[in-house]
């Protein structure tokens, strides 16, 4: 074998263990490590390309290389051939009991560097893993089959990793001695990729023909390829720089995880430094409240540190006692993120049902957790042609430019800026599944110029005003169930009682301020949406407001429950039998919607989804409106919901 057996200092790995294991330690301490992604289409070879990688790298580094080429290079040889065929077929047991579906993390060492390698799945439903393992790596191998050539899911996995923010890429055209080494196919594959890989934006990217399963070029120059004279795939990854200098230099981000308090003399705030270089004394500035204050002491499991960059974890401890909690940013003072609630964005959109413009979600970036909605999408992008396309929602596995809108301030950088505070995902309220992958632009404008603008009669003035306590009663069931006429009722009662009431009924509403509106899925969730709206504005007013809505999904429901003060919103439940509201069909609706006349009809071809822990449920089979309404207005007044 040919491999080198010593380190840079000039010492055989045996040697060097055997003559001083604390400088062997150190060695190991203090290279470089580079975290990287392995991706590409399905059956390019990726698993054994790893196993490839794995043995190779074990042969280079095994201080018992020595021994073995003195026993027999023939043994070794034969050896090799036994222990990595065992070594792929684990892998490939892997992929067959569908293990490689997810991200599965490698470690592996060279003499010059260590590395960290995410093997993720080529399949397309699987896109959301494959965008996990490169959310943290510096540089792709993006596999290509040399038999297939460049794939839809090759444009598409480099695609998402020049999106993310990986500047380094390989370009590993595999399986060479499957085409008898022709570097005429060779040439062309790279030739097309090359087209491609300048319409996205990736300039550069280093080329070279392999074999995972003989070995060729991945850690040893191959004889079946003396028209290449590049680098191994090995040394392209030992030589390539690692941009950490960039992260230091820029300006400080640190994203608090958690308040560090374990007595009263002490309180810090601990987190990753995203980005910059922190010191004792450094003026900082606390986002999104804009507090200032100094760095008074940076404190770490192994003792205070005089100075700390960009990946350590550290605790700093501040000069002043400054409000600062978990989702806040501890930033450079004179040079902050940016505080904003409506943005433009790039989302690759990861769940099986389609964008549903509107629909509130969760918005996770870095420490911090918002509520947020999507507009419909401004385009999307077809990763064949990199064309723009006209879209009104987003399937598994596009990727389109959107607008979007959270519940509060978010601080952030543009993700070309900075990865940890630009980049975002979007979970499902309901289900608490991953919808998205995003990387935020900018602010939007409107968001720079539109303020709070401070009133000197608050709301509870109002309601006290009132003599009452402001509220949302929102009635919920199917068509035909009884909402408006209980409402109704409701009203009236606690309006003899002398309250300040309005009624907004679904109706009525949808003949001026949501005559714009249809019956789609997209449409019904923002007709919620404006009614939310408008009841907040009224409980502003200091009104006991009711609504009489189907409102068909919890997740609109749950975005009005937000909306509002932590008591202030009252579910009721209007729990009437499909069979029952259709056989009343006061409206003649369920009879057009079984005829086909109308479409997106709850309870026939939409879905409704019944409240699963209301204030209030009212079954109308078994209670009058009348009793139903006197028993909602006696629950109001009993738990003091408004002031007698």
């Amino acid at each position: 074998m040919d491999h080198p057996t010593t380190e840079p200092s000039g010492y055989a790995v045996d040697d060097l263990i055997a003559r001083d294991i604390d400088a062997y330690l150190d060695l190991h301490q203090h290279k470089t490590m580079l975290r990287f992604i392995t991706c590409g289409s399905v059956d390019d070879g990726k698993s054994t390309l790893i196993g490839r990688l794995l043995y190779d790298s074990k042969m280079i580094f095994d201080d018992q290389l020595t021994a073995l080429e003195a026993d027999s290079k023939k043994v070794g040889t034969q050896g090799q051939a036994i222990d990595f065929a065992l070594l792929v077929d684990g892998l490939a047991a892997e992929r067959e009991q569908g293990i490689t579906i997810d991200v599965a993390y490698r470690f592996f060492t060279t003499t010059a560097r260590k590395f960290i390698v995410a093997d993720c799945p080529g399949h397309e439903q699987y896109t959301r893993n494959m965008i996990t393992g490169a959310s943290t790596a510096d540089l792709a191998v993006i596999l290509i089959d040399a038999r297939k050539g460049v794939l839809v899911q090759t444009r598409r996995h480099s695609w998402l990793c020049h999106l993310i923010g990986i500047r380094s890429v390989v370009l590993a055209v595999n399986k060479m001695d499957l085409i008898g080494y022709d570097q005429a196919r060779y040439d062309a594959i790279v030739a097309d990729y090359a087209e491609f890989a300048r319409s996205i934006g990736i300039t550069r990217f280093t080329a070279l023909p392999i074999s995972g399963f003989q070995g060729d070029n991945v850690t040893t120059r191959s004889a079946q390829t003396p028209w290449y004279d590049g680098p191994t795939l090995i040394e392209a990854l030992e030589r390539v720089e690692i941009d950490t200098a960039r992260d230091a230099s820029a300006p400080l981000r640190l994203p608090v995880q958690w308040v560090n308090r374990p007595n009263l003399d002490f309180r810090g705030f601990s987190g990753l430094i995203a980005s910059g270089t922190v010191r004792p004394g450094d003026a900082i500035r606390v986002l999104p409240s804009g507090k200032t204050s100094t760095v008074a002491r940076i404190v770490t499991f192994d003792g205070d540190r005089a100075v700390a960059v960009a990946g350590e974890a550290v605790t700093l401890c501040l000069s002043d006692e400054i409000d600062c909690s978990r989702g806040d940013v501890i930033a450079a003072a004179d040079a902050p993120p940016q505080v904003a609630d409506q943005f433009e964005a790039t989302l690759v959109w990861l769940a099986d049902e389609a964008l549903i413009p509107g629909r509130g979600c969760w918005l996770k970036l870095a420490s911090q957790t918002v509520s947020a909605t999507v507009q419909a999408p401004k385009y999307s992008i077809n990763v064949n042609t990199t064309e723009h396309m006209a879209a009104k929602t987003l399937d598994l596995n596009a990727i389109g430019v959107v607008e979007l809108t959270t519940d509060k301030p978010l601080v952030f950088d543009a993700y070309a800026d900075n990865r940890t505070l630009g980049g975002f995902i979007l979970i499902d309220k309901i289900t608490n599944a991953t919808l998205a992958a995003g990387m935020l632009h900018f602010a939007l404008r409107r968001a720079q110029n539109v303020h709070w603008q401070a009133l000197d009669i608050s709301r509870e003035a109002r309601a006290a005003a009132k003599t009452q306590s402001a509220h949302v009663l929102w009635f919920t069931g199917l068509s035909g169930s009884g909402k408006s006429t209980i409402a109704n009722l409701v009203e009236k009662k606690l309006h003899a009682l002398g309250k300040h009431t309005f009624l907004l009924d679904g109706d009525n509403v949808r003949h001026g301020l949501n005559k714009d509106l249809g019956f789609t899925e997209a449409d019904r969730i923002e007709n919620i949406r404006r009614v939310g709206e408008v009841a907040r504005l009224m409980t502003d007013a200091g009104l006991i407001v009711i609504t009489a809505f189907i409102s068909p999904f919890r997740a609109e429901r749950a975005l009005v429950r937000a909306m509002m003060a932590a008591g202030e919103f009252v579910e009721v439940f209007i729990d009437t039998p499909l069979d029952e509201a259709e056989r009343r069909d006061v409206k003649g609706l369920y009879k057009k919607a079984r005829a086909g006349a109308l479409k997106n009809f709850t309870g026939i071809d939409s879905p409704y989804e019944p409240p699963e822990a209301p204030e209030i449920r009212v079954d109308t089979t078994r209670e009058s409106a009348e009793q139903a309404a006197e028993r909602i207005v006696n629950h109001i007044l009993g738990n003091r919901l408004a002031m007698i």
